[in-house]
């Protein structure tokens, strides 16, 4: 199939539609509206329902009653729409009800600005709502991987019956790149036993619910959950690995910065230094075996975010501190050249 040119943000929306999704509630905001401007044009030539919402919460909700009957439902926004969404997303996972979610991050905090950022970290990984919970996060780092973790995440969300979201920013969202969309994953399940979509008096009713008033019932329904926990971090975690099998310096870098990274990586080794990369493409899952293991010939550890530092800990917790990690990181919008991470692996190489 031939190759489509698209912005990041359009490739998610028709990677959405071909993967199934016919149900699309959204709220505009920067870098990410055109998802549910491409959606309101798309979704009514495959019989589909596009919604602009009165507000993001009003949307998650709107993702949670759909998907609650069995049909494929999304909702994306950007950083301070997730956080408005994070109560319904917590509903979503305490439902067991899969469904997608996208963050086009954008610089915080509070209303920042618009441009690219890696700042809703913790969010997505840590507390993307209240309560005992994960949700699959995804993290593309081109506009090809936009589309094709649109379909991967819906196919797992089904399978484990989560919430997934795809957790990309500004730089990709705007971007355009070449798609082959027939990488895009649209198995769909022919029926989900669990939905609330009528059932005829041929099946039991079934309920879909976050409510349980006795502990005792909580408590066994959250231990359960961990358990589904626990098999999708042995079976579904995806990880990139570049010029590792030597490397002194190992960087850690996903999305738009790990492309910035293996840029830099590529000079380092240019000069005679060996740098590898080893790039997260799900964030939850955690690809701590992976890390762990190259902490047994690695010297040192870099990481490189479009934030704080908010994914040093994992790096840390992963390696058992066997070895350094340092940080090198831009916020607020900003993003480095590869020269300026190039001299980071330099200054640890001396």
């Amino acid at each position: 199939m031939a190759k489509v040119l698209m912005k990041g943000n359009e490739a998610i929306a028709e990677a959405a539609i071909r993967s199934g999704c016919r149900h699309y509630f959204g709220y505009p905001i920067t870098p990410q509206t055109e998802v549910a401007e491409y959606m309101a044009k798309k979704m009514p030539k495959v019989d589909g329902l596009c919604l602009q919402a009165e507000s993001e919460i009003a949307a998650i909700n709107m993702v949670l009653g759909a998907a609650a009957s069995g049909v494929r439902a999304m909702t994306s926004s950007s950083s301070p729409g997730i956080s408005l969404k994070s109560e319904g997303i917590s509903y979503l996972a305490g439902s067991d009800v899969p469904c997608l979610i996208l963050n086009v991050q954008r610089g915080g905090p509070g209303l920042g600005g618009i441009q690219p950022a890696q700042s809703d970290y913790y969010q997505a990984t840590k507390a993307n709502g209240h309560g005992d919970l994960h949700l699959l996060v995804f993290a593309p780092s081109s506009v090809q991987e936009m589309a094709s973790l649109t379909g991967k995440a819906f196919a797992i969300g089904d399978k484990y019956r989560m919430p997934a979201m795809i957790l990309a920013d500004g730089a990709l969202g705007q971007m355009m790149e070449p798609v082959d969309f027939s990488e895009i994953d649209n198995t769909v399940a022919a029926e989900k036993d669990w939905a609330a979509c009528g059932h005829g008096d041929k099946r039991k009713r079934n309920i879909v619910n976050s409510l349980y008033i006795q502990p005792e019932v909580l408590e066994e329904l959250v231990v359960e959950r961990f358990k589904k926990y626990s098999i999708v971090e042995e079976n579904e975690v995806l990880y990139e690995e570049y010029m590792t099998e030597d490397a002194d310096i190992v960087l850690v870098s996903y999305g738009i910065a790990s492309r910035i990274c293996k840029s830099a990586v590529a000079a380092a080794r240019a000069k005679g230094i060996k740098a590898g990369l080893l790039r997260p493409i799900t964030l939850w899952p955690y690809p701590k075996k992976a890390l762990n293991k190259l902490a047994d010939t690695a010297k040192q550890f870099l990481v490189v975010e479009l934030n704080m530092g908010q994914m040093v800990d994992d790096v840390k917790v992963s390696i058992e501190c066997k070895k350094p990690v340092s940080f090198f990181g831009r916020t607020g919008g900003m993003l480095p050249d590869p020269a300026d991470v190039l001299a980071q692996i330099e200054k640890l190489a001396k």
